[in-house]
């Protein structure tokens, strides 16, 4: 079962409750959440409002109004009434969950104005230009939620030799959107999925940003 003893479900608010699988990013922690979260789009509580997936947790909003309403009979607090519910989900569902990602492509034009920060991040490791790029290019980064602004992935899996202190360096651009409001599936990365970049030139960056048809990368 995913459910753990040391897992922590607390109240976020009177219309929230926040399941805490573990203190540490790591793919089993994502796994869990990552079962539950296909759980919960196949199997929707009625009294459910939304569910919202991160690192190491996974929050559910709800209607307390729906939930007393479902629950007449029970003279408890929505949250306890949630709780319960939760846990009897989490009692099924498996720990060995089948892990079989969707692998996305992404075209990246690095340097020059496009990456104002890939000497920096070069000189900080010491290292040449190409020998970050070859570095970047060569992982698979694992999206373990969607946040921070629309279609705004958080990865995992880049390696340490091309890290630096004071946040996010910028060394490169990508041509394509992440989040496509007409799209009936409006963010193009979704949680679980595998991205892989891909090196293009300055001349093909533009072909592909203003390209009509834009053929690299198709909407889930």
């Amino acid at each position: 079962m995913v459910y753990d003893k040391l897992m922590t479900i607390k109240p976020m608010g009177d219309c929230a409750i926040t399941l805490k699988f573990s203190e540490d990013i790591n793919i089993d922690t994502h796994l869990k959440i990552k079962s539950l979260s296909e759980y919960l789009d196949k199997n929707p509580f009625k009294w459910m409002v939304e569910y919202v997936p991160s690192f190491v947790s996974l929050t559910i909003f709800y209607n307390p109004l729906e939930v007393i309403k479902e629950f007449s009979e029970k003279s408890d607090i929505p949250f306890n009434i949630v709780k319960s519910q939760i846990e009897k989900v989490l009692s099924k569902l498996e720990d060995k969950v089948i892990d079989n990602p969707k692998i996305v492509e992404i075209p990246v034009c690095y340097g020059g104005e496009f990456g104002p920060d890939l000497s920096f991040v070069a000189e900080h490791n010491n290292l040449t230009v190409e020998e970050v790029i070859d570095i970047h290019l060569s992982f698979e980064n694992r999206v373990y939620m969607i946040g921070f602004a629309p279609g705004f992935p958080y990865l995992a899996g880049m390696s340490n030799r091309i890290s630096t202190p004071g946040g996010w360096q910028l060394i490169g651009r990508t041509p394509v959107d992440l989040f496509n409001p007409q799209s009936e599936s409006p963010s193009l990365l979704k949680a679980g999925d595998i991205v892989k970049f891909k090196k293009i030139s300055r001349k093909e960056y533009y072909e592909i940003k203003y390209s009509k048809e834009e053929k690299i990368l198709k909407w889930a």
